[in-house]
């Protein structure tokens, strides 16, 4: 696989080169798949950066996309990512 960081931004590569030694094996996979159009549902342990994959896509492509965007606005615009991030799991 090559590196998925090169789909990044500069900006965001650049500060993720600076926080982390290399991408977790649960990201590098979201990150393959993501970029390239596909849906993913990453399951993974706790501490394997599955929060991180998702929403440091999406927060990439709204600046990327933000500088390349068309200078009329358009009518309607939905949705590209839906991060579901749930902080605690209740047992009962």
């Amino acid at each position: 696989m090559s590196d998925v960081l090169e789909r990044f931004g500069p900006a965001t590569q650049d500060w993720f080169r600076g926080a982390f030694a290399e991408p977790t094996a649960a990201q590098l996979g979201a990150w393959d798949a993501i970029s390239h159009g596909k849906h993913a549902l990453v399951v993974a342990p706790t501490g394997s950066g599955k929060t991180l994959s998702a929403f440091l896509w999406a927060i990439d492509r709204i600046f990327h996309e933000k500088d390349a965007a068309p200078a009329e606005p358009q009518k309607r615009r939905r949705a590209a990512e839906a991060p579901a991030s749930p902080t605690r799991v209740l047992y009962i």
